[in-house]
């Protein structure tokens, strides 16, 4: 492979902290890194101010592949990653038949690479079918390649089902992750509970259902010293109980979706079914507290929780609609509003999508170093666009961001030093 030099670029490294003008060279991995490189045989790239950033990793996404190909495929998911940014996903396990056996864990292994530009790593369920009854056999699917371990969508309500799951990871280290959500009180909701659901005349989810499980969840996983991810939380309330565990040293880490730190409940208003998602959006104070999250380093990650819907599920009744929006082209501007809008350092933005998820996966990747994976997108972080669900990448084109104005525009995805994407608008 012929080495890339990219010159003149804003280099931002949450690993070492770095924040400067510089180059970078590199071919499947990072070859030299700093204010004055010459390598007259590498392909040159003159970034004009641009920033170079580690390839972003996502750690929740949504893929059809195999049994519901007509919402995404590894291919169509892959090529929304690499447009986006993401270098780096991982799949949840709710697919058909779901991810429960070694030998899908392997079909996903083999046949993803295949098809997708982007790095797809899967994720086993926590229990058999997603069930929440029965454990699944965790050490050979972790042998198999699993990443970590879900439960996707469906919360486990048995806490001695899910006691034993977190009791029996700690054999492998494994990372497990989970909604916190008390199915009972979720039930039959189909958006924040609050004033704007009583006047809609809909059915709220209140904050209580999720911030009571996290609870739980937090006391489990402090009872077995499992190493947990509090999966894409959205209230504030939930906030206070993650902070307690941490000072106790619970081995606890949090993930937020873009949605919660870039929209509210009002983006529901006029019973826009692209906004509704699960878990909810909610209150503008909500979304602060989380936005505030990100720039303390309370949550650790931002997701794009990528779950996208065919049209026929979402042009329907709201309380009839199926919560899920594309996402992963969305991840990084979304972010970004919190850069532009100066609530949190750009370096610590990016570090919740790059070196914070690679930290929690055992993964060399989300780093600008020495000998790391060259994955490496250049981004234009003040490129004003309006988004256009109809341009989406994905098969599904579902968003909640439809016809908003963002900023931060990627120009080129490198994917162990391949050249996957460049945007030619």
């Amino acid at each position: 492979m012929k080495p890339t030099l990219i010159t003149n670029a804003r280099l931002i490294d949450p690993a070492s902290g770095r924040d400067e003008m510089g180059s970078i060279l590199f071919d499947a991995a990072i070859l030299d890194i700093g204010s004055r490189i010459t390598a007259p045989n590498a392909t040159t790239i003159d970034a004009q101010g641009a920033c170079v950033m580690p390839g972003l990793i996502d750690l929740r996404v949504v893929v059809g592949e195999p049994g519901a190909e007509h919402k995404e495929t590894f291919k169509s998911a892959g090529r929304a990653a690499v447009a986006g940014g993401v270098t780096t996903f991982v799949m949840a396990p709710n697919t058909t038949p779901v991810l429960d056996d070694a030998s899908l864990i392997d079909f996903v292994l083999h046949r993803a690479p295949e098809r997708s530009p982007a790095r797809i790593l899967p994720a086993a369920a926590l229990t058999r079918g997603l069930a929440g009854e029965t454990m699944t056999e965790m050490g050979l699917l972790k042998e198999a390649g699993a990443v970590m371990f879900s439960n996707g969508d469906t919360p486990i309500t048995d806490s001695r089902v899910l006691r034993r799951a977190l009791s029996y990871s700690t054999a492998f280290d494994a990372l497990v992750a989970h909604r916190p959500e008390d199915s009972f009180l979720a039930a039959g909701g189909a958006m924040h509970e609050g004033e704007l659901a009583a006047r809609l005349g809909l059915p709220g989810i209140p904050a209580a259902a999720e911030f009571i499980a996290a609870e739980r969840d937090l006391a489990l996983a402090e009872l077995t010293g499992a190493r947990l991810l509090l999966d894409m939380i959205s209230s504030a309330r939930t906030l206070e109980p993650l902070a307690r565990a941490k000072d106790r040293g619970v081995k606890a880490s949090a993930s937020v979706s873009v949605h919660h730190i870039a929209l509210n409940e009002q983006d529901v208003d006029g019973y826009r079914t692209f906004a509704k998602l699960s878990p909810p959006l909610r209150t503008e104070s909500d979304r602060t507290a989380l936005a505030d999250a990100i720039s303390t380093g309370l949550i650790d990650v931002i997701v794009s929780g990528h779950d996208p819907r065919p049209a026929e599920e979402k042009r329907l009744p709201f309380s009839e609609a199926a919560s899920g929006a594309a996402a992963l082209e969305m991840l990084l501007p979304g972010a970004l509003t919190l850069h532009h809008n100066g609530v949190a350092a750009l370096i610590d933005v990016i570090r919740a999508m790059t070196l914070n998820p690679a930290n929690l996966l055992g993964l060399p990747h989300g780093r600008l170093a020495m000998r790391a994976p060259a994955d490496i997108i250049l981004v234009d972080l003040g490129a004003p666009f309006r988004v256009s669900a109809a341009n989406l990448k994905s098969k599904s084109k579902n968003t909640p961001f439809d016809e908003k104005l963002m900023q931060g525009r990627v120009l080129r995805t490198f994917v162990s030093g391949a050249c996957v994407y460049e945007n030619q608008d």
